[in-house]
C-alpha cells in the first residue's frame, strides 16, 4: 500500500461535499465504485492508470504548471485547479505518483492569446458566403432528417448508405458529418437509438432568417468549446492556438482539426486564418452580433414565379418560413441565388397529409406568387384534394382490429391484391379490409404505396399524424455521488493516524511483508523491532522477530509507527 495516499486522504477528509463532488466528477469516478473509506479513495486516485486518465484533460497552462511543480517550482495560477483534481497538495507540491507520471514530459509552451488579424474585405466576403451556404445546407439536412431520420454509425457519423442518398439530392457529403455535429451541439438534432432526429427547437430555427440561424449556431458552438480553447472572458483563444490547447491528449489534434473546420464552415474564421468582424463579439464572450454579416448576405425574397410547367422559381433566397412551407407541397430541384421547385401529385399529396387542404394551399401560393396560379397547378391541387382521404384507416371499436375503408371499391380491390401490402395481412370484411396490424403501421404502409390514405380517430375525425415526431434531447443526468460520499464519511473515524496504521498493518500481513515497527514501552521509551508480519486480529499484531528469531504478539495500541522494509 502506497504511503503517498495518506496526505491526499487527509485532504479529502477536510474537503466539503461539494469539493468532493467536483473532484469525483472531474476524475470520472463511477458513483457505484467500491471504495470503503477515504484511504481507498486516495489510493485509487493516485494509481498510475487513474493519473494517466486525467493528464490528457489538462489545458496547456495546467500541464505547464504541473511540470513546474514537479521540478520544484510553484504551480502558479493553475494550482487551485490542480489541487481540485487531486494532482497536487494544497501547498502546490505534486503527489509522488503524479510527479513520476509527469517526469520526462516537456513543458508545454504558453499559448499566444493575441487575436488573429482582422480579415480583409475580400476574405470577409468569402467567409460570409461560406456561412450563408452552411446555414442553408444545414437547413436542408434537418428538413431531410425530419422526414426520414438518418442512420448513424456507432461513433455518431452518418452511415455511408445514408450519405449516398444525400449525395443524390445534391448535398456535399464531405461536410455532412461536421454539420450534423454543429446541429447536435445547437440542440437542433439529437441521436436517438442510432438515428439522427430533429428536435422541437429545429422547427423554430428552420423558419428563422439566415442571420438569426447563424447567431444560434455560432453561440452554441462557442459555448460547447472545450476548456482548453476558451478564454477567461467566456470567448475563445485565437484559433491558430487551438491545436496546442491540450498537449497531453493524443486525440486532441484530430478534435482540434474538426473544431477548426466547424469554425471555418460557420464563417468564424476566414480561409487565411484572419478574423471576420462578426466573430469579434463571440470571441470576446459577448452575444453574437450578425449585423456586419447581414450586410454581406443576399437579400431574402418573399415572392416566387409560378409557371405552367408546374415549377416555381424564387428570384433569390426565399424567406425561410416560406421556403419550409413551400417544400411541404413542392420538391426543390435546385438551390442557388435563384431556387426552383417542382409540384407533383406526390408532393401535393404530402401537403394534404401534413394538414393542408385545397383552399389553404391555393391561398398560400396566391399570396406569394407574382404570376398568379397557373391553371395546370390549380387543376393538380384540386385533383389531389379530391383523391385525398378516399382511403380511411380507423380502428373497429368492437374487434380492436384496424379497418381500411374506401368509397371507391376499385381501390379496395387493388389494396387486397397489392403484393407490397402482403405483410399487413389484409382480409376482406363487409365492404372493407381489416387487419390485426396497428393503425399507424397500416396508414404509413398505404401512404408509402401511394394510396390516398388518411387516419380517422374514434370520433370519425381525420387526424394529422407525424411519422417521425421531434425528439426531445435528454442530457445525461449528473452522477449522484451523495451515497458514495456519505459512505466515505461514515468510515472517517476521529483518529486518522490509528486508521492509517491499521491499513498499513493489514496490507503488510496480506503481503507477508517485513515491518520496521516502533513500539511504545510502559516507561515512555520506544523500541525498534524488525518483524515478519504473519497475522492481525483482536487488536494485536503477530509476527516473527528477525533479530531474536521468536514469535511476538504486539498490542496495536502500543505501535507508534510501522514502515515496510524493502526486501
Amino acid at each position: 500500500m502506497s504511503t503517498h495516499a495518506r496526505p491526499l486522504a487527509d485532504h479529502l477528509a477536510a474537503a466539503s461535499d461539494d469539493e468532493l463532488t467536483t473532484l469525483l466528477t472531474a476524475r470520472g469516478v463511477r458513483p457505484d465504485v467500491g471504495w470503503q473509506d477515504l484511504f481507498d479513495a486516495a489510493e485509487a486516485l493516485l494509481e498510475p492508470a487513474s493519473v494517466g486518465r486525467v493528464l490528457p484533460t489538462l489545458t496547456a497552462d495546467e500541464a505547464a504548471a504541473l511540470v513546474d511543480a514537479a521540478q520544484g517550482a510553484t504551480a502558479g495560477a493553475s494550482r487551485e485547479r490542480l489541487t481540485a483534481l487531486a494532482l497536487v497538495r494544497p501547498d502546490g507540491t505534486p503527489h509522488a505518483p503524479v510527479a513520476e507520471a509527469v517526469a520526462g514530459r516537456l513543458r508545454p509552451a504558453p499559448l499566444d492569446e493575441t487575436p488573429a488579424p482582422a480579415a480583409t474585405e475580400s476574405a470577409a466576403a468569402h467567409a460570409a458566403e461560406r456561412a450563408f451556404t452552411t446555414v442553408g445546407v444545414l437547413a436542408d439536412i434537418l428538413l431531410l432528417a425530419r422526414e426520414q431520420p438518418f442512420t448513424l454509425l456507432m461513433g455518431g457519423a452518418v452511415s455511408a448508405g445514408q450519405k449516398r442518398q444525400l449525395a443524390e439530392t445534391g448535398l456535399d457529403v464531405e461536410i455532412v458529418d461536421p454539420l450534423v455535429a454543429v446541429a447536435v451541439r445547437a440542440g437542433l438534432a439529437a441521436p436517438v437509438d442510432r438515428l439522427l432526429r430533429t428536435t422541437p427547437a429545429a422547427e423554430g430555427w428552420l423558419r428563422s432568417p439566415a442571420a438569426e440561424r447563424w447567431a444560434l449556431l455560432t453561440t452554441a458552438f462557442r459555448d460547447a468549446l472545450p476548456r482548453g480553447v476558451r478564454s477567461a472572458s467566456g470567448g475563445w483563444l485565437p484559433p491558430a492556438q487551438w491545436p496546442l490547447a491540450h498537449p497531453w491528449d493524443p486525440a486532441w489534434p484530430e478534435q482540434a482539426t474538426q473544431l477548426l473546420e466547424s469554425a471555418r464552415l460557420l464563417g468564424l474564421v476566414a480561409e487565411d486564418g484572419s478574423e471576420p468582424p462578426w466573430s469579434q463579439t463571440l470571441r470576446r464572450g459577448e452575444a453574437a452580433d450578425a449585423s456586419a454579416l447581414s450586410e454581406l448576405l443576399p437579400a431574402e425574397v418573399d415572392r416566387i414565379f409560378l409557371q405552367n410547367d408546374l415549377t416555381a422559381i424564387a428570384p433569390g433566397p426565399l424567406q425561410p418560413a416560406l421556403d419550409v412551407r413551400l417544400r411541404t407541397m413542392a420538391r426543390r430541384e435546385s438551390a442557388s441565388q435563384a431556387s426552383s421547385y417542382r409540384f407533383t401529385a406526390e408532393s401535393v399529396a404530402h401537403a394534404f397529409a401534413a394538414g393542408e387542404d385545397e383552399s389553404s394551399i391555393l391561398e398560400f401560393l396566391g399570396e406569394i406568387s407574382l404570376t398568379g396560379i397557373p391553371q395546370p397547378l390549380g387543376y393538380l391541387v384540386a385533383q389531389t384534394g379530391q383523391r385525398h382521404g378516399l382511403v380511411r384507416v380507423s380502428v373497429d371499436d368492437e374487434t380492436g382490429r384496424t379497418r381500411v375503408e374506401s368509397a371507391d371499391p376499385h381501390l379496395l380491390e387493388a389494396m387486397a391484391v397489392d403484393q407490397s401490402l402482403r405483410p399487413l395481412g389484409l382480409s376482406v370484411h363487409v365492404g372493407s379490409l381489416t387487419t390485426k396490424v396497428g393503425q399507424d403501421t397500416v396508414y404509413w404502409a398505404l401512404t408509402d404505396a401511394r394510396y390516398p390514405a388518411s387516419l380517422v380517430d374514434r370520433d370519425g375525425v381525420v387526424a394529422v399524424k407525424t411519422r417521425h415526431p421531434a425528439a426531445v434531447p435528454e442530457s445525461a443526468p449528473a452522477p449522484d455521488y451523495g451515497p458514495l460520499i456519505a459512505r466515505l464519511r461514515e468510515r472517517q473515524g476521529p483518529d486518522a493516524d490509528a486508521a492509517w496504521l491499521d491499513r498499513e498493518l493489514e496490507a503488510a500481513v496480506r503481503a507477508k511483508a517485513v515491518l520496521q515497527v516502533t513500539v511504545g514501552m510502559p516507561d515512555g521509551s520506544t523500541r525498534e523491532l524488525l518483524l515478519e508480519a504473519t497475522g492481525l486480529g483482536g487488536g494485536r499484531l503477530r509476527g516473527r522477530d528477525r533479530a531474536a528469531d521468536v514469535e511476538r504478539t504486539l498490542p496495536v495500541s502500543s505501535i507508534r509507527a510501522a514502515t515496510v522494509v524493502p526486501t
